[in-house]
């Protein structure tokens, strides 16, 4: 419709111009949106006419005047203009019903009818209570049926109460009828729709399970060959421990201070550590040890954690940033846990931990003090070897300290420069300040301005 020709839409009547312009905007505001999927030319030919009649019929019963009423200058309603906006409000309202209506004639969606919905919310109500009766087989397909009719009372009751209890048994059949995948969609559309709803705390334990039962499927396939799951409705159709993190993260963003969010956010750092991830690991960890402070997983946090930084400790050439962050949590570890380290096997764990810290510090001076000494900075060479045999002398490194010392003790600081005669030749091109000389009791002395060489 944006494509007419300017010069014949100048020459058509006010009132056909402004039942264009109606239309264009109505397409644009409200259509549009709602027509999500669907394709263009189809969603303007249902917008168009949805709203064409109507806007049409009112564009031509009463053609818009070229000069304002006295009221709207003065913004001061009179009683027309009161009775008009009522019906302008009231041709939204209906215009915005049957594009509904259309929108979910298009997209096969049931029609809105509150009434309808409670039926078909009792008939699923009915086919799920069967199902708990039946065999599994035939369990799995009733419960099927179920969250077909729980679905429907869902797309016919929006922004009710009704839905969410709809949207909740509608996951619910799907989990018992071990469609899983489709069950944690549904869950999470419903977590996104409706944050705070009363059914939080039970979506949140059959998300856990969920992913549980992903993470474990993986496991026991490990080393295998994967292929494309098209036949089995639990497992997604690829990379289940990847959507298996996702939801685990998603449970700790819609429900961060519920029962299960610091469990959701181990077994998702325990999972990125299997998989050897282990700077995603590290986020959910100081995520854990930050956040819930008074969770079970805390002390174990703390030793993943300390892991985690040597694991992502790239060599000497690198940073050592995640050295000084691991031997952090060491002495928060030995202040916050004395009585968990009481117990031999941890005491052990994060003795051997400091000892792996104090070892990468030790190679980290060792090879700056080689790179001076290949540069025949012998001064500087000095100086990290005394440092390195000041702090970790309980190292391997600290023997080779102490052999390079002795044999770098007599070299000059500074290697001798290259050329350094030509300074004589061509000395220095920065000008020297004169000294002058007078003479003190016939002695000669230099003219200084120093305070003190006058005394």
């Amino acid at each position: 419709m944006k494509r007419y020709d300017q010069t014949m839409h100048l020459l058509l009547p006010n009132s056909i111009r402004q039942w264009i312009l109606t239309c264009e905007d109505r397409v644009t505001r409200q259509a549009m949106p709602r027509l999500v999927g669907t394709p263009r030319w189809i969603a303007t030919a249902i917008a168009v006419c949805t709203f064409g009649g109507t806007v049409g019929c009112q564009s031509f019963s009463r053609p818009p005047s070229l000069f304002p009423s006295k009221s709207a200058l003065y913004d001061v309603p009179d009683e027309e203009g009161v009775r008009q906006a009522s019906a302008t409000n009231s041709f939204g309202d209906t215009a915005r019903k049957n594009t509904t209506r259309v929108v979910n004639f298009v997209t096969m969606r049931e029609q809105e009818n509150v009434t309808k919905a409670k039926d078909l919310y009792k008939q699923g109500d009915t086919v799920f209570r069967q199902a708990e009766t039946m065999n599994d087989e035939e369990a799995k397909a009733t419960f099927h049926k179920a969250a077909k009719l729980f679905r429907r009372a869902n797309e016919a009751s929006p922004g009710t109460a009704l839905q969410q209890d709809a949207m909740f048994m509608q996951a619910e059949s799907l989990f018992f009828a071990d469609r899983l995948n489709e069950a944690s969609e549904a869950y999470t559309e419903l977590q996104k729709a409706y944050p705070r709803n009363r059914h939080n705390d039970r979506i949140t334990a059959r998300l856990f399970s969920i992913s549980r039962y992903w993470i474990d499927t993986e496991k026991a396939t490990e080393g295998k060959w994967k292929f494309l799951n098209l036949t089995d409705h639990k497992r997604p159709i690829t990379d289940a421990d990847g959507h298996a993190i996702r939801v685990l993260d998603q449970i700790r963003y819609d429900d961060p201070t519920g029962k299960l969010a610091d469990d959701a956010t181990m077994a998702a750092a325990a999972e990125n550590i299997r998989q050897g991830k282990f700077e995603k690991a590290d986020e959910f960890l100081t995520d854990l040890r930050e956040t819930y402070t008074d969770s079970e997983h805390l002390f174990l946090a703390h030793l993943l954690g300390i892991r985690c930084k040597l694991e992502m400790y790239a060599g000497p050439a690198y940073s050592g940033l995640v050295l000084d962050e691991a031997d952090k949590i060491v002495e928060q570890t030995r202040t916050r846990f004395p009585d968990k380290l009481r117990d031999e096997k941890y005491s052990d764990i994060l003795a051997r931990a400091a000892a792996e810290i104090s070892f990468h510090r030790a190679e980290r001076l060792a090879t700056r003090a080689r790179f001076r000494e290949n540069k025949k900075e012998y001064g500087a060479a000095r100086y990290y070897y005394n440092e390195l045999l000041k702090s970790h002398q309980d190292t391997p490194h600290a023997e080779t300290a102490r052999t390079r010392l002795a044999a770098i003790e007599k070299l000059p600081d500074v290697p001798t420069p290259q050329l350094a005669w030509l300074t004589t030749v061509f000395p220095d091109s920065k000008a020297s300040t004169p000294l002058e000389t007078t003479f003190d009791n016939g002695q000669e002395r230099p003219e200084t301005d120093s305070p003190t060489m006058l005394r």
